[in-house]
């Protein structure tokens, strides 16, 4: 260390110009004492020795050069030091930088505090990426409860889709008397669902039942839901085949399903049944077979085979054709319409509910009218999956078949 070239002014002098980092010494008046090239340049300065002599009042702001005065003089007058404060530095004439700064109490060889030093990093550039990503952060934020908003709204507006009231037959009974009655369960997997179901009288003894399954779930699939609500009273009013009902709604969604930058397809179920009669009428297209509960005979069956109704998914083929089987529903009977949302309800080992369950559990609780029915079904499916929220929609809809409703009542 006798070497003349490693003295402690040459090292000093050597950091000083090299630091890209502000270095600077100030008095006890927080006058510059001796700054580094760098906080020169910072300063606006050419020279090092043109700071010497000036404050901050000089170069900065009022209020930013008051605040780094009292910073300092906090410092010389408790001996505490600021490390890694960051603080916003604005010149006179306007021009904004962010620093971190770190200022420690400067004190002489016995100890006395005979002013401050300090080292600045410019940190404007991470700090305008921060306020730019908290920026972005807020507005996607605003966005996303928006969304939420309009979803919640969706959410509302699908609901009145369903059936708020059932018919009952004849006209104007009450509820307890009528030959039929008709009850629905519904539930989102997410704000809006791709479920929807439809109960209308057609007749003065005849109700369409309807039940459907866009494809997907949430916003996308609810519009789909929109346009078959919209669709589907008319309809009704219209058709009663139901095999030429599905046919003429096929042929009304497909355009509107298949656009060339989107593909969207529904299976649904359609019924007519005569509460006069016992007789029910159902097609199908894509959609699994209804279950019929023989109460009298206390067995569940499947209300038809797919060899007897089996049409194609709605939206797929502009073409498609759909049969109708007609059947007798002896009272007494219930009718379970269901979508896929139960029985794809799956438990930890990626096992399904499965149909074959959905009927043994129709089977065991068949003589449970429909509001009691949907509980035990929905139990059953929570209770094998272990979970009390599906990853698909559910939609339960189905009819008890009290007693024929007579012909003077038409």
């Amino acid at each position: 260390m006798n070497n003349p070239s490693y003295d402690s002014q040459f090292l000093l002098k050597n950091l000083m110009d090299n630091m890209e980092d502000c270095i600077y010494f100030k008095d006890l008046e927080s006058k510059f004492i001796f700054v580094n090239s760098a906080m020169a340049q910072w300063m606006g300065c050419k020279k090092p020795a043109e700071v010497i002599g000036k404050s901050d009042f000089d170069i900065y702001r009022e209020e930013n050069a008051q605040r780094m005065f009292e910073a300092e003089q906090a410092i010389i007058k408790t001996g505490e030091s600021l490390e890694g404060i960051e603080e916003k530095e604005e010149w006179k004439e306007g021009r904004m930088a962010w620093v971190s700064t770190t200022k420690l109490p400067l004190r002489d060889a016995t100890g006395k505090i005979m002013g401050t030093f300090g080292v600045s990093r410019d940190i404007t550039a991470q700090k305008e990426s921060e306020q730019q990503a908290a920026y972005y952060a807020r507005q996607i934020q605003r966005i996303k409860e928006e969304m939420e908003e309009e979803i919640r709204m969706a959410a509302e507006l699908q609901k009145t889709f369903f059936p708020h009231s059932y018919p009952k037959f004849p006209k104007g009974c009450n509820p307890s008397d009528s030959a039929v009655s008709f009850l629905h369960y519904y539930q989102a997997s997410e704000w809006v669902s791709g479920d929807f179901c439809a109960v209308r009288r057609i007749s003065d003894s005849e109700s369409g039942i309807l039940l459907c399954d866009v494809m997907g779930h949430g916003v996308r699939a609810a519009l789909g839901t929109a346009i078959i609500y919209a669709m589907v009273k008319e309809l009704m009013e219209q058709e009663r085949n139901p095999a030429h009902f599905l046919q003429r709604l096929n042929r009304l969604l497909l355009p509107v399903f298949q656009q060339e930058d989107s593909f969207m397809f529904a299976t649904a179920c359609y019924a007519i049944f005569d509460s006069r009669t016992g007789k029910l009428r159902v097609a199908s297209a894509g959609h699994p077979p209804p279950i019929h509960l023989d109460r009298k005979a206390q067995k569940t069956k499947w209300l038809f085979s797919e060899e007897q109704v089996c049409g194609p998914a709605l939206a797929l083929f502009e073409e498609a054709e759909y049969s109708s089987v007609e059947l007798s529903i002896q009272p007494g009977d219930g009718v379970l319409l269901y979508t896929d949302g139960i029985y794809e309800a799956a438990n930890a080992n990626d096992e399904e509910f499965g149909e074959d369950r959905l009927l043994e559990t129709a089977q065991h609780h068949v003589h449970l009218k429909m509001n009691l029915l949907f509980p035990a079904l929905m139990n059953a499916a929570e209770q094998f999956s272990e979970q009390t929220f599906f990853d698909d929609d559910v939609c339960l809809l189905g009819f008890d078949y009290r007693h024929p409703m007579e012909k003077k009542d038409g």
